[in-house]
């Protein structure tokens, strides 16, 4: 486009230097002829028409003139024919011949009519037009070796661009989620490699929280299997070694041995998928949290009608507090069914049976606060047990990051103290989607209101060692 740009504005340029050089080779013709021609108005003889032809002379853009028809012997180069149309037109005509151009100016002498000849050569009508049609070429040349370069590395780029892309492409393609492009070349490649790096962050992203979802899914099976496990075990020995038995009694001792069998199967099934799926997650931000919300006091009561029936068998005293007027949290039922279970799985787990627990949900300064309180012996590394996938104890470690997860979907927390009933203390901050969030406290809300007068307290737990 630069090259046609500079072209149309030369190509004028060259044409007007053309008919400069002309119109000044034609105007000196004109000067000469005009001296001879005043000679032969004012009727001089032939020797005042000689004097005036010397005068005029020759230059480099014309010839000496010419006059022609006052005698026979004067011959020019113009045509009779051409003669003859100046001297019928009564005013001066230009005609081409070879090797250039004459001017006739005709002059009336008496009763006869003269011709005065000027002969302007080619190189006078042309002059100094060859070097701008050669300077115009030299352009042209320049400018089209100029656009082929520039066309060149344009086309270098987008090719190198749209290689780029497909060679990203293809290596996602592969499954190497980590591969990212410089967006280059034109703005159309450029927008497109801004959109491959755009999706390959998503693939990441999606990839990541299937991953963690199936992990977390995992782990929420734990908790069923926790309570056939602890009912296993409070079933009849299922040794077959030792003693007399009938048939009925050693085949309901296989009974019970295999059941006790799968339930060890299923949960090292269970751990081998959780620990292999969350090796697989190369990037452990957050999904983003679904929509909804529900009440958290109904959640509680649901769960509890669950857990109750394990903590009668297993001699578990325990109580709720504030579940009985509505507390709504911006956090999915499912998730949060999932975090309550998470913590209280911990307390059937790792403490011993007959260790109490508390649970208490209430709704203040714009938090709202789940906690759950046990007797047991307490958490040694609370930081540590905070750390997605970190255990002490031979579990998935995932338990208590489920319940962080949900609660930082509302820009809440997770914090581990010891609970007034001498073991840990789990509390879970949830910000109120209602109400101004103020800075978090443990304080002021359920879980620290053992120094309260009328609140029963529990017996003082005796060491229970797992």
């Amino acid at each position: 486009m630069t090259a046609v740009a500079a072209l149309v504005f030369v190509i004028p340029l060259a044409i007007q230097v053309a008919e400069d050089a002309r119109e000044r080779a034609l105007t000196e013709a004109g000067r000469r002829s005009a001296i001879v021609a005043g000679a032969l108005a004012a009727q001089a003889d032939e020797a005042g028409v000689q004097r005036a032809i010397e005068a005029a002379g020759s230059g480099p853009l014309t010839d000496t003139p010419v006059v022609l028809g006052l005698s026979d012997s004067q011959e020019g180069r113009a045509a009779e024919a051409d003669r003859e149309r100046a001297i019928s037109g009564g005013r001066p005509v230009v005609v081409r011949v070879d090797g250039g151009a004459l001017r006739l100016e005709p002059v009336i002498v008496g009763e006869n009519t003269a011709v005065v000849e000027v002969f302007v050569p080619d190189h006078a009508l042309n002059d100094g037009v060859p070097a701008i049609w050669w300077t115009l070429a030299l352009i042209a040349l320049g400018l089209v070796g100029a656009s082929v370069f520039v066309v060149d590395r344009l086309a270098g780029k987008t090719v190198g661009s749209a290689r780029s892309l497909v060679r990203a492409a293809m290596a996602v393609g592969d499954g190497d989620l980590g591969v990212r492009i410089q967006p280059t070349g034109p703005r159309e490649l450029a927008e497109a490699g801004y959109a491959f790096n755009r999706m390959a962050d998503r693939l990441v992203t999606s990839r990541t929280n299937e991953r963690e979802m199936v992990a977390d899914l995992s782990h929420r099976l734990r908790t069923p299997l926790t309570v056939l496990r602890l009912d296993a075990e409070a079933l009849d020995p299922d040794d077959t070694s030792v003693g007399d038995f009938s048939a009925a009694e050693l085949d309901r001792r296989r009974t019970i041995r295999r059941i006790r069998q799968a339930i060890v199967t299923l949960e090292g099934e269970v751990d081998a998928l959780i620990t292999t799926t969350r090796r697989a997650v190369a990037d452990r931000g957050a999904p983003p949290p679904e929509d909804g919300g529900c009440d958290a006091s109904e959640v509680v009561r649901e769960r509890m009608t669950f857990w109750s029936a394990l903590a009668g068998d297993q001699n578990r005293p325990y109580r709720v507090i504030g579940a009985q007027t509505r507390i709504p949290v911006q956090v999915p039922r499912s998730e949060l069914a999932a975090a309550l279970d998470a913590v209280l799985g911990n307390v059937f787990r790792y403490t011993a049976q007959g260790t109490a627990f508390e649970i208490g949900v209430s709704r203040r300064d714009g938090w709202i606060a789940l906690r759950v309180d046990d007797a047991g012996t307490g958490i040694a590394d609370p930081e540590r047990a905070l750390q997605r996938g970190a255990s002490d104890r031979g579990s998935t470690g995932l338990g208590l990051d489920i319940a962080k997860r949900a609660t930082l979907a509302t820009g809440g927390s997770v914090s581990i103290a010891r609970s007034s009933l001498g073991g840990a203390s789990v509390v879970m901050l949830f910000g109120d989607a209602e109400a101004k969030p103020k800075q978090a406290s443990r304080f002021g809300l359920v879980g620290r209101l053992a120094g309260e007068p009328g609140r029963p307290r529990w017996p003082r737990p005796r060491d229970n060692s797992e």
